[in-house]
């Protein structure tokens, strides 16, 4: 598959705690079994940090020799851009959807072995009615041709439907959460939306959590913050309802799951609750 080549920017300082957690994550996913292949990562709001763990996992699969492919699908507000070195404008899956582009123009080779990307693309006013389109469906399909892994970064489930749409290509997802600053509530609506689409919920990121605060050992690195999309269930967000339990903050003790027998895992990388992008020139 023919592919064109970009320099993607390095971590500014190493962090073997955070790369630990990453590795970690990454034999998770691998155990989650061999038809596991393509896997999104979603959140319920911006700035929980689902886009720079979905590079950290696909930089992390490729380093062990498994050929990954990172899919840009938050065409409404993408920051994948940010991580690399790019001179001028470059096609992207808003483009392929849109007829305007084949395939082998919109993925990009990185000076990282076995890892490639696909943006987002310019932005576009119908992103959900794009991902609908059976250019989708194909991409995905012809992906599983020449790779191990695809990890697409969705955008927030909380009241968009894009990642919704984008679950019933995938084999499995992993929803990021802040930390005491998502609502339980807003949780299950957002595993209530994947469980609708048939996708497998493998897991959990709990991200952000305070060491400190929390008891645990060492730093887990830095998440870089993420951009506001606009009009969001912001009242979802710390505040709302903090006194009753269903919609009281997510925690490292507290599980999304509701009465379905079993808990769901969570995957904890921590920050300290720090802003800042781990990733610069």
């Amino acid at each position: 598959m023919s592919v064109s080549q970009l320099m993607l920017l390095k971590k500014a300082e190493d962090d073997y705690a955070y790369d630990e957690a990453i590795r970690t994550l990454r034999t998770n996913l691998q155990f989650s079994g061999r038809n596991v292949r393509v896997i999104m990562f979603t959140s319920s709001m911006p700035d929980e940090g689902k886009s720079n763990i979905s590079l950290s996992i696909a930089r992390s699969l490729a380093q062990i020799g498994k050929k990954t492919v990172l899919v840009d699908a938050d065409i409404r507000k993408s920051v994948l851009l940010s991580h690399c070195e790019v001179k001028g404008e470059v096609d992207g899956l808003s483009q392929y959807l849109s007829g305007q582009r084949v395939l082998k123009d919109i993925i990009f080779e990185t000076n990282e072995e076995n890892l490639n990307l696909i943006f987002a693309g310019p932005f576009s006013p119908n992103p959900a009615e794009l991902l609908e389109e059976e250019l989708c469906g194909q991409m995905f399909e012809a992906l599983k041709l020449s790779y191990d892994y695809i990890i697409v970064d969705t955008p927030p489930m909380g009241s968009l439907t894009d990642g919704a749409i984008v679950a019933r290509y995938c084999d499995g997802a992993v929803i990021v959460i802040e930390s005491g600053a998502i609502s339980y509530h807003l949780e299950q609506k957002v595993k209530s939306q994947l469980e609708k689409t048939g996708c497998r919920i493998l897991g959990a990121v709990l991200n952000k959590v305070d060491a400190h605060e929390k008891g645990y050992y060492g730093k887990y690195g830095k998440y870089g913050r993420y951009e506001k999309y606009g009009r969001y269930e912001k009242s979802e967000k710390k505040g709302k309802g903090a006194k009753k339990e269903k919609n009281a903050p997510v925690n490292q003790k507290q599980s999304i799951s509701k009465k379905s027998g079993h808990d769901i895992e969570y995957w904890n990388l921590n920050d300290h609750g720090k802003a800042g992008d781990p990733y610069e020139p």
